[in-house]
């Protein structure tokens, strides 16, 4: 591989690295808060796909429920993908109150949770095929209409060649880690929500609600999820309501890679499983899932608290 193709393999790596880096911190921020993992969030991205899709005037196919049914109206792209990660988040609030509120007022044990989520994704994905069948489905060329398929960069006799729409993922991902990260480290909400992760019971003792910011947890941990199956479908397309279980595989491998509950921990290793599946060599390149897992699993023999992680402490 020379230089040239090992650049542009590193600029790929690095936008697919930024929607697994997007897709996993809707985990991390449902995990810091409640200790618990939402198996939803695959189907949340699926839904976050869908409902773009739905927004931009696209008829879907001949099955389901919806057959052929579309919008008499189409948004821009950009509008319809933030009303999808939108729809995405109210989504998630929704399982929240029905597979996460009724367990954690009773005090049951996490497992049972993560069960009741589980559950709650199989749901999702089924009515999601009840509806729209198992179709793959792209968004419309009109979207990309005005940009280029592709951007040079390098000297003319050698150049480097990434995808336009790569680009657009890299930084629409960056975009929404960077507000995120301001927001919890900068605003008066973030400041409660590393409170309640930190201690929920003291942080309710000082006088905040704890049920509206895990309600907002699962908001924001929708849109993220919604708006990376959004970059994901246009990326390559959305491949039936099952296409989000996939991604949900590497968002845990990102969350265990950079750290439970940390959020630069997310973005570092969604960047790094990225990295590390697009420098797979061409002729191994039908195994670079079981190499990105196969990285993990090695380092984290090394560092099982992750990249960014904490190592946890027990008190006797």
């Amino acid at each position: 591989m020379n230089a040239t193709m090992l650049a542009q393999q590193i600029l790929n790596g690095l936008a697919v690295g930024s929607v697994y880096a997007l897709f996993a911190l809707g985990y991390t921020l449902v995990f810091s808060i409640l200790r618990v993992i939402n198996f939803t969030q695959g189907a949340i991205f699926a839904l976050g796909a869908y409902f773009t899709y739905l927004f931009t005037g696209s008829a879907f196919g001949f099955n389901g429920l919806l057959a052929n049914a579309a919008l008499p109206f189409g948004l821009p792209f950009p509008l319809a993908a933030l009303l999808g990660g939108v729809l995405a988040g109210l989504v998630a609030i929704g399982v929240e109150r029905i597979a996460f509120k009724p367990l954690r007022d009773k005090g049951a044990d996490p497992l049972l949770t993560l069960v009741s989520s589980l559950g709650m994704a199989v749901v999702i994905v089924n009515v999601i095929q009840y509806l729209v069948g198992a179709e793959i489905y792209s968004f419309p060329a009109s979207v990309m209409a005005g940009l280029p398929a592709a951007l040079t960069f390098g000297p003319a006799n050698n150049p480097i060649r990434i995808r336009t729409v790569q680009v657009i993922i890299f930084g629409v991902s960056m975009l929404f880690v960077v507000a995120l990260t301001l927001m919890v480290n900068r605003t008066q909400l973030g400041k409660a929500l590393r409170a309640v992760a930190e201690d929920a019971t003291t942080a309710s003792l000082l006088g905040i609600n704890t049920d509206q910011l895990i309600q907002f947890t699962f908001f924001m941990s929708g849109l993220l999820g919604g708006i990376a199956g959004v970059l994901i479908g246009l990326s390559v397309s959305i491949a039936g309501p099952y296409f989000g279980i996939s991604f949900g595989l590497k968002g845990l491998a990102v969350l265990v890679l950079g750290g439970l509950g940390s959020i630069p921990g997310a973005v570092v290793g969604g960047l790094a499983i990225g990295l590390a599946e697009s420098l797979v060599p061409p002729d191994f390149v039908a195994y670079k899932e079981v190499i990105a897992f196969l990285f993990l699993f090695v380092f984290l023999l090394v560092r099982p608290q992750g990249l960014l992680g904490r190592p946890l402490t027990q008190k006797v």
